[in-house]
């Protein structure tokens, strides 16, 4: 047997051999193979935490969340561990958990409180939004739903569909249909014509149209209109054409799409907090605070005000000692929704706060600023 067949053997086998006999390892050192831990950290609302460190005590094994909230710890030693979890903004966790050998890995959910000197969120409601662009009739659909089948961004981003067929036979009345080409259709409450298919507002040529030539990581919404004369009068065709149903595609562009905005600080916060460089809020004896609040003007992204998505941001960032927000510090904590943060962002760049004072002067101070985007009901 060679060197390398040998080091195969024994670690399938638990056996090794030497000078022709057998031996087998003790049960004792076969429980030292290592193990894996991943999971994920939220706050108390359930949005994840990035940027969340966890180390296990008594190692130097650790991990940072990504944007996800989501962490991989690897090479444990099975046994109990205690794991701690500490994020700027946060109070500081640790979390008992026992790893047993006979799992090959092993996964968590941790949550972590924010402080309570938090500073008070910023409520972004809306009663309604003024819808424009492409897809403003929608929008405008979407926020009534008086007729049809409707599946927003926020649905189609849920689930890993392989196929826009397999999306819309989601939807009850919808079956999916193998076409000779082989592609995919739909058929609409047991009838056996094809649909009407529009995208972007224009008709697809007659005939059988295959559905899954989209793929799905392209489409932003979806109206079924099941019925002959359900479907908005701009998309019913002559002839009895919508009689066997209609549906509407919305493909993603640049206009739904959230620019590609940095969500990490390129400042080491810990470093400068560690080092005095910057204050967090309980070392100020006044901490740094949002002028004029109400004033400013964070809008409600119109897909999700038409969707009716509620959301949360929590924004970090350093206020120097005039007030001003250090641009290379700002970071994404947590957030529901990309287009939330966008908002967010753009707003903040127009805002202004006190600065934080200590020992009767103005300091540079860490800020954990949150945001809630609520929707007001009519009449509200």
């Amino acid at each position: 047997m060679t060197r390398l067949a040998l080091r195969r053997f024994c670690a399938v086998a638990h056996v090794c051999l030497f000078g022709g006999s057998v031996m087998s390892f003790p049960p004792e050192a076969r429980a030292q193979a290592l193990a894996v831990l991943s999971g994920s950290v939220t706050d108390s609302s359930g949005s994840a935490v990035s940027g969340a460190i966890i180390t296990v005590s008594g190692s130097s094994v650790h991990a940072t969340t990504d944007d996800r909230g989501e962490f991989r710890l690897v090479g444990l030693t099975p046994g109990p561990l205690e794991l701690r979890i500490r994020r700027l903004g946060f109070v500081p966790g640790s979390h008992q958990i026992q790893v047993t050998p006979q799992d090959a890995s092993h996964r968590i959910h941790l949550t972590l409180a924010l402080l309570p000197n938090t500073l008070k969120p910023v409520l972004v409601q809306a009663k309604r939004v003024e819808y424009g662009g492409r897809l403003a009739g929608y929008y405008e659909r979407l926020e009534r739903r008086s007729s049809g089948v409707f599946i927003d961004r926020v649905e189609i981003d849920k689930k890993d569909y392989r196929s826009l067929t397999q999306l819309l036979s989601q939807s009850p009345g919808i079956s999916s249909l193998r076409i000779r080409a082989g592609g995919g259709s739909v058929r609409m409450r047991g009838r056996n014509c094809r649909p009407l298919v529009w995208l972007d507002g224009v008709p697809m040529p007659a005939g059988e149209v295959d559905l899954d030539a989209f793929p799905v990581s392209t489409i932003q919404g979806i109206e079924l209109y099941l019925g002959s004369t359900t479907a908005p009068i701009d998309y019913m065709a002559p002839n009895g054409q919508s009689n066997c149903g209609t549906i509407l595609l919305w493909s993603r562009g640049r206009d739904t799409e959230p620019p590609d905005l940095p969500r990490h600080t390129s400042a080491d916060l810990e470093g400068l907090a560690a080092s005095l460089s910057i204050y967090t809020a309980d070392q100020v004896d006044s901490q740094a605070r949002l002028r004029g609040a109400d004033s400013l003007e964070v809008p409600y992204p119109s897909a999700l005000f038409a969707a009716g998505v509620e959301g949360s941001v929590m924004a970090e960032f350093v206020v120097d000692s005039n007030g001003d927000i250090e641009p290379r510090t700002f970071n994404i904590v947590s957030s529901t929704h990309p287009l939330f943060v966008d908002a967010v962002s753009r707003a903040l760049e127009r805002a202004s706060y006190s600065p934080a004072i200590k020992d009767g002067r103005h300091v540079r101070q860490l800020v954990h600023q949150p945001f809630l985007f609520i929707r007001r009901l009519k009449g509200s």
